[in-house]
């Protein structure tokens, strides 16, 4: 594991998220890594809880990059990038992940991780739940595991794999910006033209996706025309 790194390590915690939250109030030095055996208190996007037993990995990364809170965003798909990498070094030679906008990893259709970026000042917590072991089953969306994929992987050795592995992407959007992250990304989702639907705000918006804008929004093609999408969800392909 890179030096860059600094493991806090908890058997137990509320949420990885808001412990470096917490540190990072207090000055905590880019590199802190929260990582906790079992969340009680674990989350996800738009205020949905994370199911965190025991078996898997939950952590959080503070990073200090120096760039604006504008371009948070951006560390989104960098995290995505960075998860579906560990994912792919676990799991069989044959099998690939898949990015899902705008933070789900996804293998054989059913989300293997989930990635929750939150800024703090001039922070930002990347926090990471990857399922090892154990995965929901009461979710209405399909749901797997390393193991279950055919992976052989400890909790230790997947975080220490996915930290080398937001080492090397951080690198690249650091010296190139968003550019060569956002392309890496699209090659890892949905071929361009395929029919996703989404929601946002509430209302579901089918179409044909049109890829990703320069700031991270997704865009598709509808009978109304090109429409960009700055929060919401790809929920399912349209048909």
């Amino acid at each position: 594991m890179s030096k860059q790194f600094t493991v806090w390590h908890h058997d137990k915690i509320g949420s990885t998220n808001d412990e470096a939250r917490r540190m990072a109030a207090e000055e905590a030095p880019h590199g802190t890594v929260v990582h906790a055996d079992e969340q009680t208190a674990g989350r996800g996007r738009l205020a949905h809880t994370w199911y965190s037993p025991p078996g898997n990995l939950y952590v959080s990364v503070l990073l200090r990059t120096g760039q604006p809170a504008s371009r948070c965003t951006e560390l989104a798909f960098l995290a995505a990038l960075a998860v579906a990498d560990t994912v792919e070094t676990l799991l069989p030679r044959q099998i690939r992940a898949m990015l899902k906008w705008p933070n789900d990893v996804l293998v054989n259709g059913a989300k293997i991780a989930g990635i929750l970026l939150e800024q703090v000042d001039e922070a930002t917590i990347m926090g990471v739940g990857l399922n090892v072991l154990e995965a929901p089953s009461n979710t209405a969306y399909k749901t797997t595991t390393v193991v279950a994929n055919g992976g052989i992987a400890s909790v230790d050795g997947a975080r220490d794999i996915l930290l080398e592995r937001i080492e090397a992407h951080l690198a690249v959007w650091q010296e190139g910006g968003f550019a060569p992250i956002r392309e890496q990304w699209l090659e890892r989702s949905y071929p361009i033209g395929a029919a996703i639907r989404a929601t946002s705000g509430g209302q579901a918006v089918a179409g044909l996706f049109a890829g990703v804008d320069l700031d991270g929004a997704l865009l598709l093609d509808t009978p109304r025309g090109r429409e960009r999408i700055l929060a919401g969800d790809v929920v399912a392909t349209a048909g």
